[in-house]
């Protein structure tokens, strides 16, 4: 008898544990109300928060919209499985566990699936697993989730052009974003503040992407801070550790506090790097291990082709670090390889010595037009001395840092440079500015090739010129950027 009752208590909590609402899948657009029209085994409604005690799973045809302020509520451990679509877009919409010591389980939103989150506070769960490339966030909030549906981050993404930006993430167990070592992520995060992101202590940064693909992960104007106690904890990683194309745009950043500031990984990377406020990322201190302003490592052919300007560094453990074979632009006045330069260094280094750059590659650095320490006179001899290359060890690549000087560049970095996309091109492509102005195009040799006026926001210039390199110059408010286009 008493194996019998044993049995019966097991089933039903079985049948509790897997208890589940699908929609219908008939093409229904329900709110939460409908949803507790409908559903009320699942969902219920109480001093006016809504709880949902069910997993919920949003059939292919069906949508769940919140378009007023509401409060939803979710259970120890229910996973909501979007199929078709979530919206959740008012002016305060708050999704939070029932008991914040019992996270619910999360978010999951299939191949199939478009999600749209705006001025939405996400606390609590077990993150938001984005599999679909039809993913936009907005102004929202998510802090305090856990590993649950999500196991790399508090928003881990498999797919396609997601975009976050305005948003806040705090004080999650796990990093805030990240993507698989083979799942090709072409991001776009903007204008975003992350804080103390995985608070588990764990080998991995706040921002930990894979490669970006055929597409740009664009990573720009995020505030990204640090905690002293995460040791382990650096700031931005873009990695393509299996071969995939890996471009990259890291612009207008402030990265502070963490283990290391920047890591490119992968011959395959190529991209951009300008106008980071990159200091005092040094929480491990050990030299050996990190510490790096920017850290680019590639291994085999080496085709990586970064290229950085009007960065400032300040108190890493060491300003630029090249492994490998891979291969920076810090300046050069070619015109075939143009980059203004314009990067401020300064009181980085570790065991009494400054290391501003050290090139470990055999490969020649153009670091031209840089200000290579803030306090004191700048020589050769002085600037020789911050800088690791073939004269202090024979079998490494010579630094071209002269001419230098802290007045060769003022830029001012309340004002982003222009962001364009895709580049190389056919001579279509995307600049995305700030500012109302022009952009200019110039050939190799001077000659003024195109013209266009710019506003602000997303520009489409398209240029019926012969392959090859030339000069895109973008003015606007008296400030003006220049940047390498490359015609294919």
């Amino acid at each position: 008898m008493l194996k019998k009752l044993l049995l019966i208590v097991a089933v039903i909590f079985t049948i509790s544990a897997n208890a589940q609402y699908t929609t219908p899948n008939s093409g229904v657009v329900w709110s939460l109300a409908d949803l507790l029209l409908n559903a009320p085994s699942a969902v219920s409604f109480s001093n006016g928060v809504y709880t949902l005690s069910q997993d919920l799973t949003i059939a292919e045809d069906d949508a769940i919209v919140i378009n007023e302020d509401a409060t939803l509520e979710i259970d120890a451990g229910v996973l909501i499985t979007v199929a078709g679509s979530f919206t959740a877009d008012a002016d305060e919409i708050t999704i939070t566990a029932s008991d914040t010591e019992n996270p619910f389980e999360g978010f999951r939103f299939e191949e199939t699936s478009t999600g749209v989150f705006r001025n939405t506070t996400i606390t609590y769960g077990g993150g938001i697993r984005v599999i679909t490339g039809n993913f936009t966030m907005d102004f929202c909030n998510v802090s305090y989730n856990v590993a649950g549906e999500a196991t790399g981050s508090a928003i881990s993404f498999s797919s396609g052009s997601p975009v976050v930006s305005n948003s806040t993430f705090m004080f999650n167990d796990l990093p805030a974003f990240s993507s698989g070592a083979n799942q090709e992520v072409s991001a776009l995060f903007l204008n975003n503040y992350l804080e103390g992101n995985n608070q588990l202590n764990s080998n991995r940064p706040q921002i930990n992407m894979g490669p970006g693909g055929t597409g740009v992960l664009r990573i720009i104007g995020n505030t990204i801070i640090g905690k002293p106690e995460l040791t382990m904890v650096g700031g931005i990683a873009a990695a393509s550790l299996l071969g995939n194309p890996n471009a990259v745009i890291i612009d207008n950043n402030i990265i502070q506090g963490n283990r290391y500031g920047i890591t490119v990984v992968g011959a395959n990377s190529s991209g951009f790097i300008r106008g980071n406020i990159i200091e005092d990322n040094n929480t491990q201190n050990n030299p050996n291990l990190g510490g790096s302003g920017i850290s680019l490592s590639a291994s085999g052919p080496a085709t990586m082709d970064i290229v950085a300007s009007n960065n400032q560094f300040r108190r890493n453990l060491w300003g630029i670090t090249l492994i490998g074979s891979a291969r920076i632009n810090l300046g050069n006045t070619d015109p075939e390889d143009f980059n203004e330069g314009g990067n401020i260094f300064d009181d980085n280094g570790n065991g009494g010595q400054t290391y501003a750059l050290y090139n470990n590659t055999p490969n020649m650095v153009y670091a031209m037009n840089n200000c290579w320490f803030e306090e004191g006179e700048l020589t050769m001899e002085n600037v020789e001395n911050v800088i690791t290359h073939q004269p202090d060890i024979a079998t490494l690549g010579l630094v071209i840092f002269n001419p230098f000087g802290c007045a060769l560049s003022t830029p001012d970095f309340s004002i982003a440079g222009p962001v364009i996309y895709p580049n190389p091109s056919n001579g279509t492509m995307t600049v995305t500015t700030t500012l109302d102005g022009t952009a200019t195009v110039y050939n190799i040799s001077g000659q003024l090739v195109a013209t266009q006026k710019l506003t602000a926001g997303d520009n489409q210039i398209s240029v019926n010129l012969p392959s090859g390199i030339y000069i895109l110059k973008t003015e606007g408010g008296n400030k003006s950027f220049t940047d390498k286009l490359v015609i294919e």
